[in-house]
């Protein structure tokens, strides 16, 4: 996400950042550059003359022109003003504060979670996605609930996920109105002890008043405490206009923006917030079922601008990697040890954690070496390849690496189905790190733990090039 926009704002504010001094002359034309940016990206009109106005106010004034730093102090007030335009005040910060459950969970349970949206925007599998977000982080009993009676197997498909999810659901009655099913989900709720009832309206290829009116008389009688809208980022400004059409006519409390992870705009979510005045609550970034974010403004804002989000790259390394394996790693690593194994451990570590590219994007600085990375097929697919090939060498040869003769390479080039080039590539990988984590075992725990990132975080092969 936000992949164009950053490239072209890193550019940008690199050649502010070799000016000594900056002029009112130098400012404007690196505002008219991140104005056409902003528009490329599928920004709002509205919002981007908002923002350029606001950005330029702070930015002409003496705190930048007798700074000592001025690009850098340009760069901070951008920073500063995406995190306002993303923000929704102090309310929203608490929901969002130590990436908790992202909505409001407040009331008598079973408090109702509403979802709205078009059919296709990925309703039901966000309804799946977070009924796990509220399981595992915030202990809730979840029931769902789906109210489309009009797409064909779409009650089958919530079924399905709750079996995928452990998530009971509400059980069909054929012939039974959405208001009604809603009432009685409640009814369920309410009698059998659960926490949350989320229920999963239909949608419609386009907005119709029929959709509308019905969605209304669903959250008039669930009285929800979120209304959340979900809406496909891959529609850019469209998902703008269908939020400002459910907002006037339904009245969301927030939106869940999916598939976030194949827009490489980000318009859409930079428009959002300021167009419709409700917040982006959640952000799907991938097609598993955790893979379900809460939106933190001051994060998507550095990763806009080329600043990476560490910490939400390490809040998902600690959820997904076991602890168990990461200590085992760390003790080995202590002693200056990294086999064959340990790297075929990482492998797995890093396939748990989803898709690779993404988590990269995460990494500060990243969007500088695109290209190269791009050059170097850095994807699932490369991870894939360089475990078929560990796992075609014998328990022998993964501990000891020195022992891989020319013919053992052969061997185990046929067996991963690869050329003994991609097994030599591998090899040289794999001695790199273990020459990396000597170093940082000489270096004790303060070397292994002081850049804040847990071992099995960086894929092997992403070493710098020699």
């Amino acid at each position: 996400m936000f992949e164009g926009l950053t490239e072209r704002l890193g550019g940008i504010f690199d050649r502010l950042r070799r000016h000594g001094a900056l002029s009112e002359a130098d400012v404007g034309e690196a505002l008219r550059e991140v104005r056409i940016a902003l528009l490329e990206a599928d920004v709002a009109l509205p919002v981007v003359k908002s923002f350029i106005a606001g950005v330029r106010e702070r930015a002409i004034g003496q705190e930048v022109l007798r700074s000592v730093t001025p690009g850098q102090m340009v760069v901070k007030i951008v920073h500063d003003r995406l995190v306002e335009m993303l923000s929704g005040g102090e309310a929203e910060a608490k929901l969002r504060a130590a990436d908790g459950a992202g909505i409001e969970l407040t009331g008598v349970p079973p408090v109702v979670v509403l979802l709205v949206g078009l059919q296709g925007s990925g309703k039901t599998t966000t309804a799946g996605k977070l009924a796990v977000r509220l399981r595992k982080r915030e202990r809730k009993r979840v029931l769902l609930a789906s109210l489309d009676i009009y797409r064909p197997a779409a009650q089958r498909q919530l079924a399905v996920l709750g079996e995928q999810t452990e998530t009971q659901v509400l059980d069909v009655v054929a012939g039974e109105q959405p208001v009604d099913i809603a009432r009685r989900a409640l009814d369920v709720g309410r009698k059998q002890g659960f926490d949350v009832v989320i229920l999963d309206t239909a949608g419609r290829l386009g907005i119709d008043e029929r959709m509308m009116a019905e969605a209304a008389a669903v959250k008039a009688a669930a009285n929800p405490v979120e209304t959340l809208l979900v809406a496909d980022a891959l529609t850019g400004q469209d998902a703008v206009h269908l939020a400002t059409a459910f907002h006037e006519a339904v009245g969301i409390t927030g939106i869940i923006l999916t598939r976030v992870d194949g827009d490489s705009r980000g318009g859409a979510a930079l428009s959002m917030r300021s167009v419709t005045g409700c917040p982006i609550r959640l952000i799907g970034v991938g097609e598993k079922l955790d893979a379900l974010e809460t939106f933190q403004p001051d994060r998507i804002a550095g990763r806009i601008l080329g600043m990476g989000d560490v910490v939400g790259l390490v809040e998902r390394a600690s959820e997904l990697i076991e602890k168990q394996d990461a200590e085992k790693l760390a003790a080995k690593l202590m002693k200056g040890e990294f086999n064959l194994e340990d790297m075929a451990a990482q492998f797995k570590q890093l396939r748990k954690m989803g898709d690779l590219k993404g988590m990269l994007g995460m990494l500060p600085g990243i969007g500088k070496i695109k290209k190269q990375l791009d050059e170097a097929n850095i994807d699932d697919k490369m991870i894939a390849r360089q475990e078929a090939i560990i796992l075609s060498m014998t328990p022998a040869e993964r501990r000891n690496p020195k022992i891989l003769n020319a013919s053992r390479r052969r061997r185990i080039a046929a067996g991963a189905g690869l050329t003994v080039q991609d097994v030599n590539r591998l090899l040289k990988q794999h001695q790199q790190m273990a020459e990396m984590m000597k170093k940082v075992g000489k270096m004790g725990k303060r070397g292994l733990f002081g850049g804040g990132l847990p071992p099995g975080m960086l894929p092997p092969g992403m070493l710098p090039p020699r």
